[in-house]
């Protein structure tokens, strides 16, 4: 079979071809860009192997480039790197690997297409496309990847059990890919990472949490976070979130099995948008469930506290992933404090205050948490449904009405510290503090108006409870 080769892919591939035949070496373009082309799918990176010098290979290609790219060598693994275009292209001398029980790192040693083919990961990024004078273009299919690419099938081209013993990272990307493509995992494939579980003890948890952070970027995330669970994957590289699957029942009464509910409320966040900490947010909204479940005989199941303690968990949680400790991880941590505010509000008469106070507190990211909140209605029942979404509609126009009103979003107090301390001639101090407090609860409670003048009068009143008095009143203001 011919592989269809791209217009903006022959000027590439052509110079590839030319550079290898000057260099007397066979070239292939392999695994994830064949795997994209087939299925129509997007794919700017290519990888390149020869039957030699991937490294020089690269060079002799840079030569004939224009602009010339800068050709990035790692030495170590024996590969080159260099930019064109949008493109990246990698080089790598065909090789075969064996492998440590304590190591997925292999030694490397030269060796032929077959064994560079027999080392992939999957039948489908084992296909290879020559770019040699006299076989351009044909594809090089040992492992039938062809045919499950039709079948949409992920399968290893060896016995599982070796596949994923020498890279257990494998287990991760087979999950990934079945999540990405939609592909069914082969029964004896899916079998074999049960199997060999715990052999991701190994792999490092950045690497880990990058398959992670692919599968919750997917179009429908729980199809992975299912399969990591059924498999035990999960059990072990996020127990918190492994913790939360089950209902168990007294007198009669059981909850809702809290896993499949968050894997549900992040689908329906998937359906709304990209937002990548979003969707982070949304799975870890009720990762304190099972340490605050408790049974109470008038009320059932409570979870009294979930939000407040899932949001004490989030930096622990983002450490051990390797996740950023920056303003991502705390604006996951903000939702997921927040994320039961706007329903507690609807269920009541809502005041300006209240709405002032989830404004102030939610900031920028006002709109981010209704519409997690929304997502958190899975209920099967289309009239509960109905009316909790008309509830959250009183809320935004309620907000709309009181932020127009007040400017509240991103809003900070009108008097700041370093104004109390100048004008009452102090440094910096728990009177300090309380000055600023008061001010703030005043006009979030609606007892001044969110302007200068009402809060330096106010400052003024609450200092002369504390004994201050302003040092350079009409400076100040």
């Amino acid at each position: 079979m011919i592989f269809a080769i791209t217009r903006e892919d022959q000027e590439v591939f052509n110079l590839i071809r030319m550079a290898a035949s000057r260099m007397g070496v066979q070239a292939y373009v392999v695994g994830g860009y064949v795997r994209d082309r087939l299925l129509a799918r997007e794919s700017k990176d290519l990888d390149i192997v020869c039957l030699g010098s991937g490294i020089d290979l690269a060079r002799e290609v840079a030569g004939h480039l224009r602009p010339i790219p800068r050709v990035t060598v790692y030495k170590r693994f024996g590969t080159a790197m260099l930019r064109h275009g949008d493109r990246e292209i990698e080089f790598v001398g065909a090789r075969k690997e064996s492998y440590r029980p304590d190591s997925r790192k292999p030694t490397v040693e030269s060796g032929s297409l077959e064994d560079d083919q027999n080392r992939r990961d999957f039948t489908i990024n084992a296909l290879a496309v020559s770019l040699n004078d006299g076989s351009y273009g044909e594809i090089i299919d040992p492992f039938h990847g062809l045919q499950h690419l039709e079948e949409k099938l992920l399968k290893t081209p060896l016995e599982p059990g070796r596949t994923f013993s020498d890279d257990p990272l494998r287990m991760m990307r087979a999950i990934r890919f079945s999540t990405q493509l939609h592909f069914k995992i082969d029964e004896e494939t899916l079998a074999a990472i049960s199997l060999y579980r715990n052999r991701i003890n190994i792999v490092s948890q950045e690497r880990i949490t990058v398959e992670l952070t692919k599968i919750l970027q997917s179009d429908k995330p729980s199809i992975g976070l299912k399969l990591l669970f059924k498999t035990g994957l999960l059990t072990l590289i996020f127990p918190q979130l492994a913790a939360l699957q089950g209902v168990e029942v007294i007198n009669g009464i059981g909850h809702k099995d809290n896993f499949y509910h968050t894997l549900q409320v992040l689908d329906n966040v998937a359906c709304k948008s990209r937002n990548l900490w979003l969707r982070w947010a949304a799975l870890l909204h009720d990762i304190a469930k099972p340490p605050t479940k408790r049974f109470d005989d008038q009320a059932g199941w409570t979870f009294h506290g979930h939000e407040a303690l899932g949001a004490a968990m989030v930096p622990r949680i983002f450490r051990k992933m390797r996740l950023p400790l920056d303003h991502k991880m705390k604006y996951v941590q903000k939702l997921v404090r927040l994320h039961l505010r706007p329903i507690s509000l609807s269920k009541e008469d809502i005041t300006d205050s209240a709405i002032r106070r989830l404004l102030f507190e939610a900031g920028e990211d006002i709109d981010d948490l209704m519409l997690l909140c929304e997502a958190d209605i899975t209920s099967k029942n289309p009239q509960r449904v109905k009316r909790y979404l008309e509830n959250y509609q009183l809320v935004r126009e309620k907000m709309k009405e009181v932020e127009e009103k007040d400017h509240l979003r991103n809003w900070q107090p009108p008097i700041s510290g370093d104004m109390i301390m100048k004008t009452f001639g102090i440094g910096p101090s728990r009177a300090v503090g309380e000055i600023k407090t008061a001010i703030r609860e005043a006009i979030l409670d609606g007892a001044i108006p969110n302007d200068f003048d009402a809060a330096y009068a106010f400052m003024l009143e609450e200092a002369g409870k504390l004994n201050l008095s302003p040092k350079n009143v009409s400076s100040d203001k």
